[in-house]
């Protein structure tokens, strides 16, 4: 195994500058000139950025800086001890002692355990006084060698690595009844993770681990950190009185710990703070009214319901909607990729013969053509059926979004008359409306006990299906079926600039807010209406198109952005990059959120550019989609696939472009504008 500390990666009683900044500017330097980094600048930019999250000054004078990063291509420990000391954000004040620690990305488990042993060393006074009294950097490699050499610390011994019993001695085994021999003492657990998962984590849970054996509280720590964690007993935690969650990051399993009093904290506050952490949850296992890790289920339906209740009619018919077509769009998936497939095996003309051939026909008795003709016709026909059901499913879930169950029936209804009347997805929109709303509306109704059971699967579905079919028949469907006509009619007809211009604002619709309502909307309408594509009319395949098309353009260009100019992205942005191509790739535009979500007006902006381009040449081109979903993986629904590709390439080149032109030049932080000086040479 490399060597993680040399003396060449050792600064002693140096003053390298005023800063944090500085500070890991130089150590990062060092990295580099050792040939653990590939570059600075990326090990810098990552490690400040990391710093910028959690200041990582710890008591005694200590400050850890640390990240994972791309640029490092072994990992690499990197030490100094300062002439002039810096404030690392520690609340004993500014520290002199530095430990620089650079994981690559894909750092094997063995040296991130040696590091976050050195983490936890470093708490230990003994270990630190003897780093501040070494004479030179020989010294302080045999220390730190000795350190990440040790037998496992406290907080590994006998538990997996996931944290021990405060007051128990390394490596021994707890002996049943040994608590109740110890006049029963409280017994906490606590789960400990920062974002990087090497230094904080381990510190933390050391730290607490000491607090409570010096209060003789029976404490065990889960960290949930880079090197692995292996995750506490059930039986330790159900005995518990309470938990300490002391993260920077989601708990993982945290409905383990339901219904526990709980502290929650930063991770930085179990090594700052490790007593009163302790002593806040001891108050909080005597507090009948403490915080409690909630019992996911009923109470997250509860808080659902709540906020269900104070939505304003915009949002809850926003949901509704949403909800039918989140439902339709799996009858659509599947019957649009079948359809293709039957015109891949079968041909156009498989249209028409494919009732035929799957009722008179069988694979023993082949038609004309043999047994591509007959498995095109039985693709094609099963997603024909398949399709039949879009207005119905989404008049039917949109009436289950408004009234629950009992709206599914009527709404279904609802749908069926309006495919019967060829009022087309309109009619299912309003035919789902209106049983939802008829459903929901009977539900409030007042009546006798003996009534009550009746009334979801008799009285609401047969009423709702009265009135909201009957209104379709009567009066509505006639209206919609003609508007559907002339709709389609005017979509048929358009070519030329017309083609481009619902192109572009297609595209600007799917990149404005990723996923969000804005982007929902174009995509509701292109699926809505490709049932009523065909060979004949191929407008509403060609707008599926472009949709689709556009909707690839953001995670495809915030990756290659991050690949044109890595120094512009934080690390966390890099990995996210890295996913971006496939999310992009599969028709995922929410793969883009994270960028947009930490720079909204650059990557927002340069997104929509991109995505109206290539819905212009999508439309210009004629490019067709049979299929609502599967990106560049339904190639073979793709009508003049290669434009296609070219469109998506197009707009994908122009957004990162654009994106890193505004991330070098359109400055948002002045700090961050700011050069970093150097005060001592690399």
């Amino acid at each position: 195994m490399t060597q993680l500390i040399t003396t060449q990666l050792v600064t002693l009683d140096q003053n390298l500058g005023d800063s944090p900044a500085d500070v890991i500017r130089v150590l990062a330097g060092k990295v580099a000139a050792a040939g653990r980094a590939s570059e600075v600048e990326g090990l810098f930019t990552d490690a400040f950025a990391r710093e910028q999250k959690t200041a990582t000054g710890v008591p005694g004078g200590i400050a850890i800086p640390h990240c994972r990063s791309a640029a490092v291509t072994e990992p690499a420990l990197a030490m100094a001890r300062l002439s002039h000391k810096v404030d690392f954000g520690a609340k004993d004040g500014p520290a002199d002692l530095i430990f620089f620690i650079a994981a690559p990305d894909g750092a094997d488990q063995e040296h991130l355990k040696l590091l976050s042993k050195l983490a936890r060393s470093l708490i230990k006074k003994d270990f630190t006084a003897a780093l501040r009294a070494a004479s030179s950097p020989e010294e302080i490699v045999d220390l730190v060698d000795g350190a990440i050499g040790d037998a496992p610390s406290t907080s590994e011994a006998g538990n997996g690595g996931r944290g021990v019993v405060g007051h128990r001695e390394a490596g021994t085994t707890p002996i049943a009844g040994e608590a109740a021999a110890a006049s029963a003492p409280k017994r906490i657990v606590a789960v400990t993770a920062c974002p990087t998962g090497i230094a904080h984590t381990y510190m933390a849970a050391d730290s607490l681990v000491a607090a409570a054996k010096e209060m003789g509280v029976d404490l065990q720590v889960e960290t949930q950190g880079s090197s692995g964690a292996k995750p506490l007993d059930p039986a330790v935690i159900a005995a518990a009185d309470a938990v300490i969650f002391a993260v920077d990051v989601d708990v993982r399993g945290k409905e383990r710990f339901a219904g526990k009093p709980v502290i929650n904290a930063p991770v930085k506050r179990g090594i700052d703070e490790p007593a009163k952490m302790v002593q806040e949850a001891l108050a909080a296992a005597d507090d009948p009214h403490a915080r409690r890790v909630p019992h996911f289920g009923a109470e997250e339906q509860a808080e659902r319901q709540a906020e269900e209740s104070s939505e304003h009619i915009g949002q809850k018919l926003k949901r509704a909607l949403l909800t039918g077509v989140s439902y339709m769009i799996p009858f659509v998936a599947g019957g649009g990729l079948l359809i293709a497939l039957g015109f891949l095996l079968g041909g156009y003309d498989i249209t028409a013969v494919a009732d035929k051939v799957v009722l008179e026909n069988n694979l023993f008795n082949l038609p004309e053509g043999g047994l591509s003709i007959y498995l095109g016709a039985v693709a094609f026909k099963i997603g024909a059926l398949s399709i039949g059901f879009l207005v119905p499913a989404l008049a039917g879930y949109i009436a289950y979004g408004i009234a629950d169950r009992p709206g599914i029936a009527p709404g279904f209804t609802a749908g069926a008359v309006a495919g019967f009347m060829g009022a087309g997805f309109l009619g299912g929109l309003v035919g789902g409306l209106l049983a939802g709303v008829v459903a929901h509306w009977i539900g409030t109704w007042q009546v006798p006990r003996w009534l009550r059971g009746l009334m979801p699967v008799v009285i609401i579905p047969l009423l709702a299906s009265i009135v909201a079919s009957g209104l379709m028949f009567l009066v509505l469907g006639g209206p919609i079926k003609n508007l559907t006509v002339a709709l389609n009619t005017w979509l048929s007809g358009m070519t030329g600039a017309s083609a481009v211009v619902l192109g572009i604002i297609l595209g600007l619709m799917m990149c404005f807010d990723l996923g969000g309502p804005v982007n929902k909307v174009a995509y509701s309408f292109a699926v809505a209406g490709l049932g009523a594509g065909a060979v004949a009319n191929q407008a509403p395949w060609q707008i599926m198109a472009t949709v689709m098309a556009a909707g690839m353009v953001p995670p495809l260009a915030m990756a290659l952005a991050t690949v044109l100019d890595k120094k512009r992205f934080s690390l966390a942005e890099r990995e996210n990059g890295k996913a971006a191509w496939l999310l992009g790739a599969s028709f995922i535009s929410e793969g883009a959120i994270p960028f947009a979500a930490a720079d909204p007006l650059r990557v927002i902006p340069a997104s929509m550019v991109g995505g109206a381009l290539t819905g212009a040449l999508c439309m210009a081109t004629g490019v067709t989609s049979q299929a609502p979903h599967g990106g560049i993986f339904v190639f073979f629904a793709i009508g003049n696939l290669a434009m296609f590709v070219i469109s998506i390439l197009a707009g994908t080149v122009v957004s990162a472009l654009i994106v890193v032109a505004l991330k070098r030049w359109a400055v948002r932080k002045p700090v961050e504008a700011e050069p970093v000086p150097v005060t001592a040479s690399v």
